[in-house]
């Protein structure tokens, strides 16, 4: 897919990777960009300096997503690109309350359902359209310290693939965006897991390059770090071995596992 022209959507666009990418995208003369997030300062300052439309959404919330849909689409009568980017990191194993588990579901993985229930319908209508989503390489491998990510992000890779397999003959792309350590906020913080991530970290402008070149090859998977490419296949080539090294390096982060899991779960 080229740029040029195009009308583009992206959700939790005014910060992170999601900024890096309206900002780039700009550098391609679309006919227009919605910059949306969920704190509308934020998303009007971005907007402004990009020359963008702005638009304040919930993702967590469907009728939030479907009324920007709306809105875009009264606006330009299409989308042709919507990039479900919008997503929130939350450390801790099995027991990581039950709120936290829905929330980062909500965000994650329900968001992308929202964005592509809202979207899907128009572009079969027209026979042609892209979606973006925005995972993490931890959907492909996993996250060390974080079951609640690293399942989350799992869920939004099946997803984006499912929704390929379903709709890539009838017109509309996706591709599903898995970046590994990516210098945003995300990457703050003394967490030993977050400072391993730092080494071999990209720049978000970095990624922002990447997926522009995936889209113009139509890619499904875009791997702004090359290695993540080779895990995956080590992890597919041999699961057991993959997983005794995976082991081996939380040991070298972590140290030795806990004998007993801290008790937690409920709500």
């Amino acid at each position: 897919m080229e740029l040029e022209g195009k009308i583009i959507v992206v959700t939790g666009g005014a910060r992170g990777i999601g900024r890096g990418l309206c900002a780039r995208f700009a550098q391609e003369q679309p006919e227009a960009i919605w910059v949306t997030d969920i704190d509308a300062d934020t998303v009007e300052a971005t907007a402004r300096e990009l020359g963008a439309v702005a638009r304040t959404c919930d993702v967590a919330l469907e009728d939030d997503v479907r009324q920007l849909v709306s809105e875009v689409m009264a606006v330009h009568g299409r989308i042709d690109l919507f990039c479900a980017n919008a997503g929130i990191a939350v450390s801790g194993g099995i027991e990581t309350p039950d709120d936290e588990w829905r929330r980062i579901m909500d965000v994650n993985v329900l968001s992308h359902l929202y964005c592509a229930r809202a979207v899907i319908p128009s572009m079969l209508q027209r026979g042609s359209g892209y979606l973006l989503h925005t995972a993490s390489a931890a959907g492909l491998l996993t996250q060390i310290g974080s079951a609640p990510y690293s399942v989350s992000k799992h869920a939004a890779v099946a997803l984006a693939e499912w929704l390929s397999i379903t709709y890539g003959d009838r017109g509309i792309n996706v591709s599903c965006l898995c970046p590994q350590g990516v210098r945003t906020a995300m990457l703050d913080g003394e967490d030993p897991v977050i400072q391993s991530l730092r080494a071999g970290s990209l720049s978000i402008e970095e990624v922002a390059e990447s997926v522009v070149a995936g889209l113009r090859e139509e890619r499904f998977l875009i791997l702004p770090h090359a290695e993540v490419g080779r895990y995956f296949q080590n992890k597919a080539n041999d699961y057991d071995r993959w997983l005794r090294g995976l082991r081996r390096l939380r040991r070298e982060i972590c140290g030795p596992p806990a004998e007993t899991p801290p008790d937690g779960g409920g709500g």
